[in-house]
């Protein structure tokens, strides 16, 4: 009747609380679970709990904000907080450049349709969070520009961010006109424009498309911009950041860069241990060793990867990357069950990401489930449909529809991927494959005598061994190596 609370909820809270740093927040699971897809931020799990007056442990974990916010007011950004060993507490946001998203404008002359402007912008904000590579201002930040016409060069000075994410809403009958751009914070340059015209007759359905679609161009402009910045900056004085972005501008060439690239990676887990997409880049270095036969101990290379990716677990469980790259090492590690299973779980956690169904396309294509897997590679391509990575998802869709015996598809997308890596030594295996299913005998024995030589196979055995162990695609690729004729 006087307002006062009681029961095991304040108990709990009452704990939790005397757990939590000055300033900080710390939730059970239970309310982490409720908010997770609602609120722009990261949770450090800080696991089973014990303490005072409660029997069984509370699964505990800790809302991450920078200090310098926590200080200001309620405004969390998203973002991994990291320690470092002088002692002095410092957030890795601040070595990142974040992105705002301003309110998209409804144009529609329609005040009911603020919702679906106000929906679409909080959606974007969520799935941008789920990327954790280009740190999020808060809702509450970015709402404060509503109904403004601000200069982005301004808003993004008085929000701390480099790149700025604006747009608007127009719906005219049964139709909707969605504008998105990317602007360079500090140039006011436009990076990125695109719009979409949509049927509004289902209005979520339209605003989860939009969103997935806006993130997954918006995140690799982003990622391109850096790495062009930072390859106009002196050598020297480079932190963690800076040494990563010179990492991701090395992959696509990095059979010939492979130890200056890992050095980089490694240096900036030097210089920022919690620096997880420096660790799951490190580890896919030593999958693409796997992949290209450069690695000097196959079993040594994917115990690496599984020892990254319980490092990095430990810092941010629900960083879709370390699950990928799970995903990946159990590939390698012949465990197609668990390969799928991780890759599940990293679409879940950035649906998103078209790396995320590029990994999960192949990792079920391998266990058997090619019509799933082909499901899963064409919404890569719809995610990826152009830029210097679109390759991967006529990779992936290659081997969905081969593992369905549509040789002749197989092969036309085997094709698209190859105008990119024309010498790629698996792609080169592929195609003496498909050529021999296809019967274009001449052509697969020519092929055939060029992979054959690279790799050194004397017997199925070799290949069995090296190609993907346990793979549901194994006999099908022998079989067509076969009709090639490879007398094995």
């Amino acid at each position: 009747a006087d307002g006062t609370v009681y029961g095991d909820g304040v108990n709990i809270a009452a704990r939790l609380e005397g757990l939590a740093e000055p300033g900080g927040i710390t939730i059970s699971e239970s309310i982490q679970v409720a908010v997770r897809s609602r609120i722009a931020a990261s949770f450090e799990d800080l696991g089973p709990q014990q303490v005072k007056n409660i029997a069984e442990p509370i699964h505990a974990y800790r809302i991450a904000m920078p200090r310098e916010v926590v200080a200001a007011g309620p405004a969390p950004l998203s973002g991994s907080d990291k320690r470092v060993e002088s002692g002095r507490s410092r957030n890795a946001i601040y070595d990142k450049p974040s992105v705002a998203v301003l309110p998209f404008t409804n144009m529609s002359g329609d005040p009911e349709q603020e919702y679906f402007s106000d929906g679409l912008t909080e959606d974007i904000i969520t799935a941008l969070a789920a990327w954790r590579a280009f740190p999020v201002i808060s809702r509450n930040s970015t709402f404060a520009y509503k109904g403004q016409s601000p200069d982005v060069r301004k808003v993004a000075h008085e929000l701390g961010a480099r790149y700025v994410l604006e747009g608007s809403v127009r719906k005219a009958g049964n139709r909707v006109r969605i504008t998105g751009q990317l602007i360079d914070g500090q140039s006011g340059n436009h990076l990125w424009a695109e719009k979409f015209d949509r049927d509004f007759s289902d209005l979520f359905a339209v605003q989860d498309e939009i969103t997935t679609r806006i993130v997954a161009a918006v995140e690799p402009e982003m990622s391109s911009a850096e790495i062009r910045q930072i390859n106009k900056r002196p050598a020297g004085n480079l932190n963690a950041w800076d040494l990563y972005m010179q990492g991701l501008a090395n992959m696509p060439n990095y059979g010939k860069q492979r130890a200056q690239t890992k050095r980089l990676f490694e240096q900036a887990i030097t210089e920022d241990p919690s620096f997880v997409d420096a660790i799951t880049a490190l580890a896919m270095c030593h999958s693409a060793d796997v992949y290209a036969s450069r690695s000097d101990d196959v079993d040594a290379s994917i115990a690496t990867m599984f020892e990254l990716a319980q490092s990095a677990l430990l810092i941010d469980a629900r960083h879709f990357r370390i699950h990928l790259m799970l995903s990946v090492a159990h590939f390698w590690q012949g465990d197609m069950g668990k390969a799928v299973a991780a890759g599940r779980q990293s679409v879940a956690l950035n649906p998103s990401s078209a790396e995320a169904y590029e990994g999960l396309s192949a990792a079920l294509c391998h266990l058997g489930l090619a019509q799933e897997a082909e499901q899963s590679a064409r919404i890569c391509m719809q995610l990826r449909p152009v830029g210097p990575r679109a390759y991967y998802c006529h990779f992936s869709l290659m081997q969905a529809l081969l593992g369905q015996r549509r040789f002749e598809e197989s092969y036309d997308h085997l094709m698209q991927a190859m105008a990119t890596k024309p010498h790629d030594i698996v792609m080169l295996g592929h195609k003496t494959v498909l050529l021999g299913h296809l019967g274009r005998i001449a052509e697969a024995r020519a092929t055939l005598d060029i992979y054959l030589g690279k790799r050194g196979f004397k017997s199925a055995d070799d290949y069995r061994k090296l190609y993907a162990r346990n793979s549901a695609l194994t006999e099908l690729n022998l079989e067509g190596l076969r009709k090639a004729g490879w007398a094995v």
